[in-house]
């Protein structure tokens, strides 16, 4: 989806990392829940945090930090997960997304967000739906759907069903 096809206010919940303020689309998102022990699972990529019992449910939690090349963090009474859905090739996966802070749901109009930077071929930026504006300062609104590769969704999914065997 591109800025040009946000043709109405949307709501975003913003969230931390580091210093910066990143946006998911609220339909995306499932619930947020406070930091809870993770349990690691053998072999799989740094970014991957394990996983958590979810009312039953195995769900995978990945640490954005990681995942965005970003320090990891000593976790704080602010530390979230955040509980998404991710769609890839017609597939819903429901996954953690390990956050600094959850800071608040927003309306943003279209003309508060401006396209994605472009920044030459090699930097993949298509996980950013656009730019937004509030309160002069910058609000990275991700599509959520492209931020992890189909092979890295597919190793979520199999850190899920392999924390059931």
């Amino acid at each position: 989806m591109s800025v040009a096809e946000i043709l109405e206010t949307t709501q975003y919940l913003t969230f931390k990392l580091e210093d910066e303020v990143f946006a998911l689309d609220i339909a995306k998102v499932r619930e947020v829940l406070e930091y809870t022990t993770v349990t690691k699972v053998p072999r799989t990529p740094d970014f991957m945090c394990g996983v958590i019992n979810l009312r039953g449910g195995v769900v995978p939690v990945v640490n954005m930090r990681l995942k965005f090349g970003m320090p990891d963090a000593e976790k704080t009474v602010n530390t979230c997960i955040i509980i998404v859905e991710v769609n890839l090739d017609g597939e819903t996966t429901v996954l953690g997304a390990l956050a600094d802070s959850v800071q608040e749901v927003m309306d943003l109009e279209p003309d508060r967000i401006e396209p994605a930077p472009k920044i030459g071929t090699r930097l993949r930026t298509d996980f950013i739906k656009g730019m937004g504006k509030h309160d002069n300062k910058f609000i990275m609104i991700l599509d959520i759907d492209k931020v992890f590769s189909a092979d890295e969704m597919a190793m979520v999914q199999d850190t899920g069903a392999s924390a059931l065997i």
